[in-house]
Parts: structure tokens; sequence; C-alpha cells
């Protein structure tokens, strides 16, 4: 590792005014050799110390978060949602009492996340923006497609833990068990740059596929901070529940992992259902013909089993990670089950 100065922000545009680069233009920066300096947001600093420590990242400068008020903060906004600033940890996101009641499926996702050591330092949005944690990626001996090299060495290689879905150019998977759940519950985040100006929109619509971008996972922009993400307020009969499965309980990526949002009538018909899969493809994934196959039935374990199958449709597994199919179908099914019996 490289030595780097450290700087303690203040405020927001304060920050935002030091971060000279993103994380992936930094990477780029330092593959063609330019002599720039670069200084790099640090929130937990789990994922940008471990690149680092890599020599995949090498910034003259880290400018921490740590200081700056207001974004470790949990407040309830004026439509009865909720306003988590980029700052929070998971683990105190995950003790929340307004999150486990009204977003259980977040609590759950986070209560499971990593280690309780890193839990109580990992923030949330250094969760959504962490790079990808293939292998492949990660090692500086391999130049891979992110890197700006011309293969993704994971499609014909050490395939297993990759992506099923939308697996070219590049086979990642997103690394945020927090995004499959946000995302599934509509959630919006915010970011403001150095002259304060804000930008919002869908998480969603944040991340970036490799179809799009080979070399970055989101749309972050230079002299640009992650400052909160914005959960809507609960609807009526909205029932949530996240599952995932991983070769160990703690401390491990998942294989699999699945988050389910259904909203139920008097008559108890589907009338809104999202699905999303984690550690299946390069951005968290709507399974939108599972979804189709609930709305408009009642949620028994016949249509929690058609949109499992239907989930799968589209797959198109590598030579090591078809085990993924039946594995994802079963939790698909587990957790439509699973919602439907935790009605808020």
């Amino acid at each position: 590792m490289n030595r780097f100065a450290l700087a303690h922000a203040r405020t927001i545009a304060d920050a935002a005014a030091r971060a000279t680069t993103t994380v992936a233009d930094a990477m780029t920066a330092a593959r063609s050799n330019a002599t720039r300096p670069a200084s790099l947001i640090k929130a937990g600093g789990i994922d940008v110390l471990d690149l680092m420590k890599e020599n995949l990242l090498a910034p003259d400068m880290l400018v921490s978060l740590r200081d700056v008020a207001g974004l470790d903060t949990i407040t309830e906004a004026p439509d009865g949602g909720l306003r988590i600033g980029a700052m929070v940890t998971l683990g105190a996101l995950a003790a929340h009492d307004m999150v486990r009641r009204r977003y259980p499926a977040l609590a759950a996702a986070l209560a499971g996340a990593a280690s309780p050591q890193i839990r109580h330092v990992a923030t949330l949005g250094g969760n959504l923006l962490q790079r990808p944690r293939c292998w492949y990626f990660r090692a500086a001996a391999f130049h891979c497609l992110r890197k700006g090299g011309g293969h993704c060495f994971a499609i014909s290689g050490e395939s297993q833990y990759h992506a099923i879905f939308d697996n070219r150019p590049c086979a990642i998977v997103h690394p945020s068990s927090a995004a499959s759940v946000l995302v599934a519950l509509d959630a919006a985040i915010e970011l403001v740059d150095a002259d304060d100006t804000i930008r919002r929109l869908p998480l969603a619509s944040f991340f970036v596929a490799p179809g799009r971008d080979t070399e970055r996972e989101n749309d972050l922009r230079p002299r640009e901070i992650l400052t909160a993400i914005l959960l809507p307020p609960p609807a009526a009969g909205l029932c949530t529940a996240y599952l995932r499965q991983g070769e160990r309980s703690a401390f491990d990526w998942p294989l699999a992992e699945v988050a389910v949002a259904l909203v139920r009538n008097e008559e108890s018909l589907c009338v809104h259902a999202v699905i999303v899969l984690g550690a299946a493809a390069p951005v968290p994934y709507r399974a939108q013909a599972a979804e189709a196959a609930l709305l408009g039935r009642r949620v028994d374990d016949n249509a929690a089993r058609a949109a499992a199958r239907a989930a799968m449709e589209g797959a198109t597994p590598l030579p090591r990670n078809g085990y993924k199919l039946p594995l994802f179908e079963a939790l698909v099914h587990r957790a439509i089950m699973a919602a439907v019996a935790e009605t808020l």
C-alpha cells in the first residue's frame, strides 16, 4: 500500500470539492499511469482500503466523511417515509426500531451482512458503492474487462459465484445485499456536489450495467457525494421478505439472495409485486416474469411456485454456476410465502 494523506471534511460541499475523482475513475487513471493527484471519499473505508491493500488503488488523499454533521442520522420524512444518512452503519440501521417495524426485509438483510465487527463500521453508502468482489477483478495479476482489459476471465474460468443473468460481456454480481432490498422497496438516493446542487434519482437507475459501461457499477460523478437513501412510506397491505443462501451462515458473500415486496387488496389478490434477485446479475435483477405471474392472483403455494419457475426465464448460467438456478427458484418460492405471512 502506498502512503496517503487523510483529510477530515466538515461539510458536504467541502468533501465534494476535495473529492477529485471516483474510485472507478481513480483505478482507470492508475492503469494509464496518470500523474494527476487523486483524492477519494472515505466512508467506513472497508472497500477502499481493501482495494489499496491489493495495489488496485493508490490515491494521494482520502477525505473522511466522519465529521460531516447529519450523514449518520435516520429521520422520518413528512410523508411517513424514511431518510437514511449515507454514513449510518449497517449495524445501526439493522437495529433501528422504525426500520425493523416498517421495513423488516431491510433489517433482515443488514443483520446478516458480513460480521458484527464490520457491520458496526461499514456504512450504508459505502455498501451501495463498493466495487465487485469478483476474484479476477480483485487480483492485480488479471487485467480483466472491468479494469480496461479485453476479456472477462470468469466467463470461461472460475465462475461458480458469478452472474446467471446479463452476464455478457462481464459476469460480475452486484456485491450489495442492501441494494437488492432497497430496489424492491423503491428507494431513491440523494447526491450533492461541490456547489450544493442536489441530484435525486431512483436507486435502480443509479446502477450501471456492463452493456452501458464495463468499468463502473454506478453513476456517481467526480466531486459528488452520496448523502442519503430515501425510502417511501410503506403502502397499505405491503408485505416484504428477504432470504439469502451462502456457503456459511455468517461472514460470507451470498450465493443467492431474494427480496420480495408485495401488496394485496381486500380480496387478498396481488396488486403490486417486486421481486429482486441479488448475486444473480451485475446489477440488482428484477425478475419481471415472476412479478407478472403473481399479479391479479391470490398468493398461495401454487402461485409462488409458478412465480419461482418464471423467475429463471432468460437465465444464461456459466459452466460452473448452473446450481444457482434451482437455488434461486427455491429461494423465490420461500421468500414469497414468507412475505405473505408477514403483512404489515
